[in-house]
């Protein structure tokens, strides 16, 4: 079935990398030094100020190239797709560097720019040129009003830094004062144990998440429940239009099927998610998949005519387990530290659209719901709802619950259902789907598709928060840049249920039925 177990298919050369980062890092974690160490220190002498300049850049924000191309012709989005996960890998080791250098920084306040940020924009300048040329040698346009130059160029942001252009409240409160005034002790157990990176309430080796990451559910006010098409809260489906259901039931992820690739931003490349994911459904999805192989696949579904691949971040306890991938890319060398957690419930659900019927998703189409890089992307494609069972009439956007006794974590989305009628992808993996409007209706001449809706239910101890420092936190996996907050929490989807099964959603749906 392909290369879908990281367990099974991890390589010398694979370890050889991850020994060699982690011992960049400072001997086998990511962030052996404390990112925001340094900001409050009370030091008389004269690198204060130079301390206090440095410990306030947490992380890297760069351009997202991907989401800026629309024009991107077939024969060369192979080529392109490679050197977009060459410019996430190069954002990755400059935010190592930024994390390994603590000392240096501290001492010279033209560090981080003269000696990460200018040459990761040199590094950035040349592969976009490139994506550039292969898109205009097969016809394409690239991207107006934007040139490599302007593209290429990174800042050093805060841990609280907000969402850039953006109001809402999603946005205003991630990561607000984040361990600032917390103490020296770093790398205590060399990436090992949970108290690395805590002494800063900053979650397991200082990569997050944060003690002001978590908000106690029971002090949240009734918000509607999940939110339905992203950012802009409206449901999809209600009393009207096609009302039915199709559940189907593919497992939780039992045989432990994870990798870090993601065969839809990033064919062809190994690791092209820089962290873990689950799969349920089809059991035959890693980076160089084809469609011929999808439908061959087995699947763990019980109805044998869905053999879509469902995939999603693995949520971790930070809780010092070295797991299979504790010295792999995508797992502890990069960020990505603690036990993977099985969820106790995953439901997947596809509904209808509350203005008409919906039509037959065409196979293989592919949809991402949530953005992966929300954190420093800003909230035009987040898409996250946090909540606790029996209290899902509350919702989190930008934090994670904090669940009271008997209570277990739910994480929630629900997927664009509109449909350009025409393409299973997009160059950007954006534009051939979208949300409802606010009447329920597809713009632009879309049409309405089943949406799905994935609920997932974690039996996870709830984490404390102890003089404003979190214990015992959990997280999702991401790239290590996106310190590992719960806005960047994502889903994707492939569709692959045969002719006959698609049918039969479809009337479900149409007819008012709740069928599975």
């Amino acid at each position: 079935m392909g290369r879908t177990n990281r367990k099974r298919r991890s390589t010398l050369a694979n370890r050889a990398i991850a020994a060699s980062a982690a011992l960049a890092l400072g001997g086998g974690g990511l962030l052996a030094a404390n990112i925001y160490a340094s900001a409050h220190e009370n030091n008389k002498n004269s690198t204060q100020n130079a301390q206090t300049t440095a410990a306030g850049v947490a992380t890297i924000k760069c351009p997202d190239v991907g989401q800026q191309l629309t024009d991107v012709p077939k024969g060369a989005r192979a080529g392109v797709d490679k050197e977009l996960a060459r410019l996430d890998q190069q954002v990755t080791e400059a935010y190592k560097r930024l994390a390994d250098t603590r000392q240096a920084q501290a001492g010279d306040a033209s560090y981080v720019n003269n000696a990460i940020l200018s040459p990761l924009k040199s590094k950035r300048t040349a592969t976009i040129d490139r994506i550039n040329n292969s898109i205009k040698r097969k016809g394409g346009k690239t991207p107006q009003g934007q040139g490599a130059d302007q593209l290429a160029e990174c800042e050093g942001v805060a841990a609280d830094q907000p969402a850039e252009g953006q109001g809402q409240d999603q946005a205003n409160d991630q990561g607000q004062d984040q361990g600032q005034d917390q103490g020296q002790d770093q790398g205590q157990d060399n990436g090992q144990g949970q108290d690395q990176g805590q002494d800063q309430g900053q979650g397991q080796e200082g990569n997050g998440p944060a003690a002001d990451d978590f908000q106690d559910i029971t002090q949240v006010q009734p918000n509607g429940g999940p939110k339905g098409v992203g950012p802009n809260g409206l449901a999809a489906n209600g009393d009207s239009g096609s009302t039915g259901t199709f559940t189907t039931s593919c497992g939780t992820n039992a045989n432990d099927n994870h990798n870090s690739d993601n065969v839809i931003v990033a064919p062809g490349v190994d690791n092209g998610a820089q962290h873990t994911h689950d799969y349920v459904g089809n059991q035959d999805n890693n980076a160089f998949t084809s469609d011929e192989q999808f439908l061959q696949a087995d699947t763990t579904c019980e109805n044998q005519g869905d053999k879509s691949s469902y995939y999603w971040p693995v949520l971790r306890l930070q809780d010092g387990t070295d797991e299979f991938d504790a010295n792999d890319l995508g797992g502890g060398a990069e960020g990505n530290i603690g036990k993977i957690l099985e969820a106790s419930e995953a439901q997947l659900k596809f509904v209808g659209n509350k203005a008409s019927d919906v039509v037959a998703m065409p196979q293989a189409l592919r949809i991402i719901t949530g953005d992966a890089k929300a954190f420093t992307n800003g909230l035009a494609n987040a898409n996250t709802n946090w909540s606790c069972t029996g209290f899902e009439d509350r919702q989190l956007t930008d934090k994670y619950p904090i669940c009271p006794e008997g209570s277990s974590v739910v994480r929630t989305s629900f997927f664009q259902s509109c449909w350009d009628g025409q393409n299973i992808d997009s160059a950007n993996h954006r534009t051939h789907v979208a949300f409802v409007q606010a009447d329920g209706t597809c713009a632009n001449g879309f049409q309405a598709i089943p949406q799905l809706q994935a609920r997932l239910v974690y039996d996870v101890p709830a984490p404390q928060i102890e003089n404003g420092q979190v214990v015992n936190p959990f997280a999702v996996d991401g790239f290590p840049d996106q310190l590992h907050k719960a806005i960047t929490d994502h889903n994707d989807f492939i569709n692959f249920f045969d002719e006959n099964t698609m049918n039969q959603v479809v009337d479900c749906i149409n007819s008012g039925q709740q069928c599975q």
